[in-house]
């Protein structure tokens, strides 16, 4: 097999992009491109099924392992205590923020925290070298230099979705898949613990647990060295989280409600459907019924089977422009830990210590086990049941947001402040989706007027004006692929990254090495 790396090998990446590195990448994507291929291809055919008035529902031919006593392995070092954690991109700043921030764990976000710049994705990579050996640190421009401390969060490493391609690394004149690219370099560099995002369904997570044994076998690491968390983000998922932790139970640490994302799910799946039309996104809250009912669920499944149950995400950023954040945050995080949940998100290092509060002094909540939690096929799709309204100030902060987090992307910047709030990938895909849905079905504005292209070219139109003009046109052309068309497409970052992040115009070809080994331990890789 022969590969082709198109970005840059310049500074530290040969560190990153060693031989036995590259060689580890070609026998992953070797081994398992073609049944992603293949697991995309069902998730197209299941959303042609839900946009002709099928529902998903719990699989009958999966009833015996919903019925059955199995459990998941025990907690392993570093993930028994999970109260507080704290996510953000693989950036030198804002990790050894993050590490020192006294939270519990520290989710590396390769996926939509991060753009895929090459420079990011191989920084970030290097950004993890640098915690494991304790070298990390940065000067800020005042000169002040920050280093690890003495206790630091667990890192834990998100990589991105299947659906995502990395262009930068071509196989046999393929893109890798992206996934495999950032699972495998960390790994191979000895992180081994991991969020699995946008899963959906138990097939995609069995594929996973075919990569770890495979990955443990060839680089000599012991039987359930990895752990992964899955993010139950996805609509399909939520009815089969069961099946998702028994396909991954030797390597299954928990479940995260993965709560924007969620919604995105929700609305890209059955968008064309009138009864699916949600209102504004501040009125989507974990409490409306159908995010209830998801969330209750997440936490019994999770504690019948011994498995970790992470709540959703807290995106403020503390502000005295926005004076009750923390009371917000303290009521959302007592709300999950009173639900049984055994940690929780936060965005920002000045959430840390009022989400462990309000968890306490309990290291888990593993004896809750929920029993009193019933939820039916119609719960989960109870989405016409959500109250709230469709507002013109509503659709203008989706138009802002969605445009103003491409702009940033295109620029490299992954996770962005927005009206006090860090907004990242999921919550664009939310706002341009949302904006999809309601032009799909004309819907009517609750302050007067109806949502129509004109009225959100014109919108779009006055928010560009505050946009520098070459990034903006690129910004504006991905939000009306991904916003305004006949169809609504899957992920706006795809066409974004095909169309408007180049690779670095430097590329280095090869022929797979031959190993001498079956490869190097993660412990062991040589330095350069």
């Amino acid at each position: 097999m022969r590969y082709r790396i198109k970005g840059g090998l310049t500074g530290r990446y040969d560190e990153v992009l060693t031989p036995a590195a590259l060689d580890f990448l070609v026998a992953l994507d070797g081994r398992f491109a073609g049944r992603r291929t293949v697991l995309l291809n069902a998730r197209r055919v299941r959303r042609t099924r839900w946009a002709r008035g099928q529902v998903p529902g719990f699989r009958p031919e999966t009833a015996h392992i919903r019925a059955g006593a199995w459990r998941v392995a025990p907690a392993a070092p570093g993930l028994r205590d999970r109260r507080v954690e704290i996510t953000g991109p693989p950036e030198p700043r804002m990790a050894v923020n993050a590490l020192n921030s006294g939270a519990n764990v520290w989710m590396a976000d390769f996926e939509d925290a991060t753009s895929p710049t090459w420079d990011n994705l191989i920084s970030g990579q290097l950004t993890l070298i640098d915690a494991r050996d304790r070298r990390l640190d940065f000067t800020d421009a005042r000169g002040k230099r920050y280093a690890l401390g003495d206790r630091t969060a667990t890192t834990v490493v998100r990589p991105r979705g299947w659906h995502l391609a990395e262009k930068h690394v071509v196989v046999d004149g393929r893109p890798i898949s992206a996934s495999l690219f950032d699972f495998g370099l960390a790994l191979f560099h000895g992180s081994h613990y991991f969020y699995l995002p946008k899963l959906e369904d138990h097939h995609e997570a069995r594929l996973w647990n075919d990569v770890f044994r495979f990955a443990q076998r060839r680089l000599g690491l012991p039987a359930g060295t990895i752990r992964a968390t899955v993010l139950i983000e996805t609509i399909t998922a939520a009815f089969e989280m069961d099946e998702i932790l028994y396909e991954l139970r030797e390597h299954a640490a928990g479940l995260n409600a993965g709560r924007w994302d969620y919604i995105f799910s929700v609305i890209k799946n059955f968008g064309q459907r009138q009864e699916f039309v949600l209102p504004d996104r501040s009125a989507v809250t974990m409490t409306v019924p159908f995010m209830r009912a998801y969330t209750e669920l997440l936490v019994r499944t999770c504690h019948r089977r011994g498995a970790y149950a992470i709540g959703g995400m807290s995106a403020f950023i503390p502000s005295p422009a926005v004076p009750d954040a923390l009371d917000r945050v303290r009521a959302d995080k007592q709300r999950e830990a009173g639900d049984g949940f055994d940690g929780s998100w936060v965005a920002h290092p000045g959430l840390v210590d009022v989400c462990r509060a309000a968890f306490g002094d309990r290291v888990n909540q593993l004896d809750r086990a929920r029993d009193d939690v019933d939820v039916t096929e119609a719960d989960l799709l109870a989405v016409d049941k959500t109250p709230g309204r469709v507002t013109a100030a509503g659709l203008r902060a989706n138009v802002s947001v969605a445009l103003r987090y491409l702009d940033a992307w295109l620029g490299g910047t992954g996770a962005v402040a927005l009206s006090h709030l860090m907004e990242d990938a999921a919550t664009a895909e939310i706002a341009r989706c949302q904006v999809w849905q309601w032009l799909h079905h004309r819907t009517p504005l609750a302050d007067g007027g109806t949502v129509t292209p004109g009225l959100v070219e014109s919108i779009l139109a006055e928010e560009l004006t505050s946009l520098s003009a070459d990034r903006a046109r690129a910004a504006a052309d991905v939000f009306r692929h991904a916003a305004l068309g006949e169809h609504l497409p899957e992920f706006l970052t795809t066409y974004a990254y095909a169309h408007h992040l180049t690779a670095d115009p430097a590329p280095t070809a090869g022929r797979r090495p031959a190993p001498a080994s079956p490869g190097p331990s993660a412990a062991a890789v040589p330095r350069t």
